[in-house]
């Protein structure tokens, strides 16, 4: 049994996590998004506005890059802020509701986790280096440039993409295997599938279970 008073400072304790990870992960999610979306339209006018042939397509494919990685932020949002602000507008006036609410937030933690988890792995490497190769096959073979201008073109745009993804925030990964530390051994990392088990709570005015899988 799992007393009301431990519901209570789990779910207290996941909601601080989730708050204390807004500010860098909001700044990191915004700020990409931000440099993509201008570097977007940027390029898409120079692009429209020059006479020149080669500043055209480099502008043109430029900007159709970097509206993909645009499109990459939206995809694969991180708001543990915005989960926070979902988690503590949900009720908790009986231990029925608190058992339902700290299962709400250890989900809200469990996926925010996975989703810097996957932001980390080797499957946003490959995608962004397909990206990336694609722009330096285009600029080499495409536009019948040198095989250096696509290398550059691929380098530069490499160099981007790195450096988004080791500055991606990890706070709620190391949040996440902190909370399955302290209150459930041998959960280590998003993803793992523990066997079930069964929670009861009981206070003043009723009694609930909770199944955690």
């Amino acid at each position: 049994m799992m007393p009301d008073s431990l519901v209570k400072e789990r779910i207290q304790c996941i909601q601080t996590m989730l708050q204390q990870d807004k500010i860098n992960t909001d700044r990191w999610w915004y700020g990409w998004l931000g440099g993509y979306s201008a570097a977007t339209v940027g390029q898409g006018a120079v692009s429209m506005m020059s006479d020149d042939k080669s500043t055209q397509q480099d502008m043109a494919l430029g900007a159709a890059t970097t509206a993909l990685g645009a499109v990459g932020q939206l995809i694969a949002p991180l708001h543990p802020g915005r989960q926070a602000e979902l988690l503590i507008n949900l009720p908790e006036s009986t231990c029925g509701e608190r058992l339902a609410k700290l299962a709400v937030a250890e989900e809200y933690l469990k996926k925010s986790a996975e989703t810097e988890k996957l932001g980390k792995s080797w499957k946003a490497h490959a995608l962004y280096g397909a990206v990336n190769l694609s722009s330096g096959l285009i600029t080499w073979l495409g536009f019948n440039r040198s095989i250096w201008a696509g290398v550059g073109n691929l380098a530069m745009n490499t160099v981007i993409s790195e450096v988004q993804i080791w500055t991606q925030p990890t706070r709620s990964m190391k949040n996440y295997e902190a909370y399955c530390r302290k209150y459930n051994p041998g959960i280590m990392t998003a993803g793992y599938k523990p066997r079930p088990e069964v929670y009861l709570c009981a206070a003043p005015g009723g009694v609930g279970m909770k199944i955690v899988f």
